[in-house]
């Protein structure tokens, strides 16, 4: 899992629009922490550490320490909204978490063993249909990435959710399906040649079966 990261926060004593837009004008973001049994606690975050940290690129996976007059609530962001135009953080959402609380995350995904793979040696592509993973996670044993190997997969092979090894402590958020995460086919040009080849055998066969046809009529004709 990403090393916890740290997020200062200020307390909002008063919520609705018009307080949030006059946050936003002074360079900071309207916030709030709910879950965990406890009410909820409406915050505001500098707005560009905010977002300093979405750009590490991991903040939704992240554990965050929110800091308030100096205690800390251990968080995970569920959601980061943003201006449609500019993409500036307008407001965020924390998941407070219990020691024990289990959550989920979207967990990307890293193939590995190309090297080992008999398909991508002879040229064929890793078609990728899931680059993240839905997890149920203990909340402080989020993974980073979840590597998948590749080795010994050939064109034409698929991987699904049932060959990755998880781990401890983790589990797919989806039960109902075995479902494909990646397959590896072959490239364009290749097809394109398998196609071509298919194509001329089949002309063959049809001459061929002509030629053939056309004798037996003219061997009929003779009798």
């Amino acid at each position: 899992m990403s090393d916890a990261l740290t997020l200062p926060a200020e307390a909002r004593e008063r919520a609705g629009k018009g307080a949030s837009r006059a946050i936003r004008r002074e360079g900071r973001v309207p916030a709030v922490i709910y879950g965990g049994n406890e009410e909820p606690i409406t915050i505001h975050v500098e707005a560009k550490e905010l977002v300093r940290q979405l750009n590490l690129g991991h903040f939704m996976n992240s554990i965050v320490q929110v800091e308030i007059g100096g205690d800390k609530v251990r968080t995970i962001p569920k959601d980061v909204a943003l201006h449609p135009v500019t993409d500036r953080p307008l407001h965020v959402d924390f998941l407070r978490l219990s020691k024990d609380s289990k959550i989920e995350v979207q967990v990307p995904v890293v193939f590995v063993g190309e090297k080992d793979s008999p398909g991508l040696e002879k040229g064929g592509v890793l078609n990728v249909v899931r680059h993240e993973l839905d997890l149920v996670c203990k909340s402080d044993a989020i993974p980073d990435q979840i590597e998948i190997s590749v080795e010994g997969k050939d064109v034409g092979d698929s991987i699904h959710i049932s060959e990755v090894k998880l781990p401890a402590g983790s589990e797919s958020a989806i039960t109902d399906r075995d479902f494909t995460i990646a397959t590896l086919v072959a490239p364009s040009a290749l097809k394109k040649s398998e196609e071509e080849e298919t194509e001329g055998e089949e002309i063959a066969a049809d001459a061929v079966e002509a030629t053939s046809q056309k004798a037996e009529e003219e061997g009929g004709d003779s009798e």
